[in-house]
């Protein structure tokens, strides 16, 4: 029971210093990013990017890129937040208006940042560059998912681990059936 509180309150202290201590303007910047990572989109146009720019290794790296997003988001949104029915942070923590557009799903977990860092984190290993130049706006959407209200640190902790864990599986899954055919 204390771990709960501890969280609890480890999340509203969280919350709120991202919300009041990070500038209006770089808010906007973050803001930008999400709505472009929003439905996916961004992480779409770096895998067509990088399968159109990269030859063979940047076909692997979008295919792996785009697996473990999909695997991310069916862990995240079809599965964790409809058994969570956790609610959004309380809008009088946020000094701003952008806390009166966020969805009305469970706050838990973070989708956003899941499928960011599946992403990333799965063409990583196959195209190193292009991970790192992932890896930039994949930060910006976890922090901007907190700094706007839409979630608790927590939600995107977990959300990343949720996208670690995807890709994980999506770079082990050829392995791991081959393993199972062969004993």
């Amino acid at each position: 029971m204390r771990l709960l509180t501890a969280l609890r309150e480890s999340d509203r202290v969280g919350t709120q210093q991202a919300a009041h201590r990070i500038p209006p303007g770089v808010g906007k910047a973050l803001s930008v990013m999400e709505e472009a990572a929003e439905s996916t989109k961004l992480w779409c146009g770096a895998a067509a990017a990088m399968a159109w720019l990269g030859g063979w290794r940047g076909r692997k790296a979008a295919a792996d890129g785009l697996a473990a997003l999909v695997v991310a988001q069916l862990i995240s949104n079809g599965l964790c937040k409809q058994l969570a029915d956790r609610p959004r942070p309380p809008k009088e923590w946020f000094p701003h208006d952008e806390v009166d557009d966020r969805p009305e799903s469970s706050s838990f977990p973070s989708g956003h940042t899941a499928a960011a860092v599946a992403f990333t984190a799965a063409v990583a290993p196959t195209w190193p560059t292009a991970g790192a130049a992932c890896a930039v706006p994949a930060v910006t959407v976890a922090v901007e998912r907190v700094q706007s209200g839409a979630h608790y640190p927590s939600d995107v902790t977990t959300g990343a681990a949720i996208g670690l864990a995807s890709a994980w599986l999506i770079r082990r899954a050829p392995r791991l059936v081959l393993r199972h055919w062969t004993s």
